[in-house]
């Protein structure tokens, strides 16, 4: 903990490099991905303060749209396609994913009552080697499907049809930091 602290008393010492980000944001990105340590959009992307909007969730979760009850990750999108005007959304799945291992494997989560309800929000469950322990098909699957559940999302459904905004389907290798994005008319996950 000790050298975060010590970063972050350091960071605030700059204030003429952030003093232009009170005047508002306007990202041009959603970036939603899982909330592993190991994965840093901004690191990632080489994104700047403001460039990019995030949403992280446990397995980059993107949960069933439900007006009546709104949750989190519905209105990050909500705002970031209404309000922001972000004209991509890239949903950003990682190799050795701890949840989505958990669901390709079926392991019993029990003793994770919270987790396990919280992944019961991937199905269908992904597919994929249950002895890779990249998980790269699930992951890769999974992003897919959460790109799918998107799209059911009334502001994004809208902003489609209009034109103003396309989806984006990322995998990201830890253990190498290359990044994959999926090409629709191969349907295959390509090098960027």
């Amino acid at each position: 903990m000790q050298p975060l602290i010590d970063n972050a008393r350091t960071f605030g010492q700059r204030p003429e490099e952030f003093a232009k980000l009170a005047e508002g944001q306007s990202p041009q990105v959603l970036f939603i991905t899982c909330s592993d340590s190991r994965v840093v959009p901004a690191l990632i992307t080489g994104a700047r303060p403001g460039e990019l909007f995030e949403l992280r969730t446990a397995g980059n979760i993107v949960p069933p749209y439900a007006s009546a009850h709104p949750t989190a990750e519905a209105a990050t999108v909500e705002y970031a396609v209404e309000v922001l005007g972000v004209r991509d959304v890239v949903v950003c799945g990682h190799s050795h994913c701890g949840a989505v291992g958990a669901l390709v494997r079926g392991d019993d989560l029990t003793a994770v009552p919270a987790v396990r309800d919280w992944l019961a929000h991937a199905t269908p469950r992904p597919a994929g080697a249950a002895e890779d322990p990249a998980v790269a098909e699930g992951v890769q699957s999974h992003a897919l499907t959460q790109l799918l559940r998107l799209r059911s999302y009334p502001c994004v459904a809208q902003k489609l049809a209009q034109g103003q905004l396309a989806l984006h389907a990322w995998y990201y290798e830890v253990h190498t930091g290359a990044v994959r994005t999926h090409v629709a008319q191969t349907d295959t996950f390509e090098a960027l």
